[in-house]
């Protein structure tokens, strides 16, 4: 075992702050090299990390910065301090496998119902009183809550539009800031091809009636977003789940499948970190997917809530960027990235953009011209790239730090996914641990959590769970975690990793 740290020419090249981290907050950069060093086996178990000095001096940054940063990796478990001594790299527990993805074949179209459990759900959105790892949502204390309420104001008291309806598809310079923003998604769209929408959800509302009818079957992953389940029961349309892998998503021989075995109206997919597994589907696959739905005359239903939310060096590409048609309906929202309360999203409708026009008009007309104005001016003013920044580099942290927790509380045998964007891990618990119990049990010590049953229509999940790591870090969350996995324990009858730690 190595007790001091003495660089190798390879260390030292990757001892610099790289492009894409400089525009982080100073010691989250810092943080976040120490810990690649780490993950790539750099630094081991045991080894002494650079002192706050010397690598204070190596990337510029001063001797406060890289304390921050160490003491953020001594919370996260990953260095301890030694007196005397400085900080050595702690022993991880070994990361174990990703959970399973969808345990069936795709079977025949069922009628959704889960409408109690979701509703249960969804009654922790906007309480405080809970611990809140149910909802998929970004912390308020991380968005740019303080401009918006400046703009705002200033929108209000000098922007005579305020009070006025805005057009049906939306504010034009806001489709134009939107219009732009796409191209780092791969796609290529102007103003006119974009309509504003009442959050991500009246996207897909308006998507599904645009080009389905009630008893119409439609392809969803299995699992999926809870509230595509509830949005399909709704609107009287069957569901025929496509199995979605955590390390790749729904892939295309089991679409083509589908598509053989079922008269399928309508694909819906996120392709970019799904809720709640958060795969990433390739973009071959993605390509592929795209030629096949168009050749077969099949419309497709994206959801990118989560693409601007990448830890990857460059945002994945949409499906969209592989359609030439019109034939795939592109939808998302700011609720992730901006402001969850403002309700704006948007949709490319391509070539059914006229039947979800008239719905939109004869639905709510248009979406409020107060936050629109603001969102547009937000945009145009340019700091919208270095936010997004920042959150994701938070929310990776924020990410490891629970999967971190996860192995070490819950269960010998819990599975954990390690996700590349998004907001959400995706965890698989022994057999013996029923998660709807598990909900009501952690409900009743005020934690927040959403069970893997209402992920699917055909109760395949049902020792599953998924949490959320958009909230910002706390000793609350710190301690909600521990007390999910003692729960998790005592549901299982099993001894986890972490009882006697």
């Amino acid at each position: 075992m190595h007790n001091s740290f003495v660089p190798t020419k390879r260390q030292g090249a990757a001892m610099t702050l790289s492009e894409a981290d400089a525009g982080l907050f100073r010691y989250v950069a810092v943080e976040k090299h120490i810990v690649k060093l780490i993950e790539a086996g750099e630094l081991k178990a045991g080894e002494r990390i650079p002192s706050l000095r010397a690598l204070g001096n190596r990337l510029g940054v001063s001797v406060s910065t890289v304390n921050q940063a160490y003491l953020e990796l001594e919370r996260r478990g990953m260095v301890e301090a030694r007196p005397k001594s400085g900080f050595f790299v702690r022993q991880m527990p070994p990361r174990r496998a990703v959970p399973q993805g969808s345990a069936r074949p795709t079977a025949a179209p069922t009628t959704v119902t889960r409408g109690a459990l979701i509703r249960e759900v969804l009654d922790g959105m906007a309480r405080r009183d809970i611990v809140p790892l149910g909802v998929a949502r970004t912390d308020e204390a991380l968005l740019p809550t303080k401009q918006l309420a400046r703009l705002l104001a200033k929108v209000a008291a000098g922007d005579d539009r305020v009070t006025s309806y805005e057009s049906v598809c939306g504010n034009l310079e806001l489709r134009r800031q939107i219009a732009w923003r796409l191209a780092d998604a791969g796609i290529e769209a102007g103003a006119e091809d974009v309509m504003i929408t009442s959050g991500a959800m009246e996207a897909l509302y308006l998507a599904l009636r645009s080009v389905t009818r009630p008893g119409d079957n439609v392809a969803i992953p299995a699992p999926t977003y809870y509230c595509f389940l509830q949005l399909l029961e709704n609107l009287g349309l069957r569901a025929v789940e496509l199995p979605s892998y955590p390390d790749g998503g729904v892939r295309p021989a089991e679409l083509r499948q589908a598509l053989d075995r079922f008269d399928l109206r309508a694909v819906i997919l996120t392709p970019n970190f799904n809720n709640p597994d958060g795969s990433l589907i390739p973009d071959a696959a993605k390509a592929e997917m795209a030629a096949l739905l168009a050749e077969r005359g099949v419309p497709v239903i994206e959801d990118d809530v989560y693409g601007d939310l990448h830890f990857t060096e460059r945002r994945p590409r949409c499906l969209r960027s592989f359609d030439a048609s019109g034939n795939v309906l592109h939808c998302s929202s700011f609720s992730k990235t901006l402001a969850p309360g403002f309700r704006l999203g948007y949709m490319l409708p391509g070539r059914h953009a006229a039947r979800a026009f008239e719905i939109k008009a004869t639905t709510n007309v248009c979406c409020a011209s107060p936050t629109q104005l603001t969102a547009a001016l937000y945009l145009a003013q340019g700091g919208f790239d270095r936010h997004l920044r920042n959150t994701r580099s938070v929310l990776e942290r924020q990410a490891r730090m629970t999967e971190e927790r996860v192995l070490r509380h819950f269960p010998e045998g819990t599975r954990v996914t390690h996700p590349a964007g998004g907001s959400v891990v995706w965890v698989q618990m022994p057999d013996s641990v029923d998660s709807i119990a598990l909900f009501y049990e952690a409900k009743a010590q005020g934690i927040g959590v959403a069970p893997g049953n209402i992920f699917s229509s055909c109760d395949q999940f049902k020792h599953f769970l998924r949490l959320s790591y958009g909230h910002v870090w706390t000793p609350a969350v710190e301690q909600a975690l521990a007390t999910l996995g003692r729960l998790a324990q005592g549901l299982s009858g099993r001894e986890g990793p972490g009882r006697n730690a």
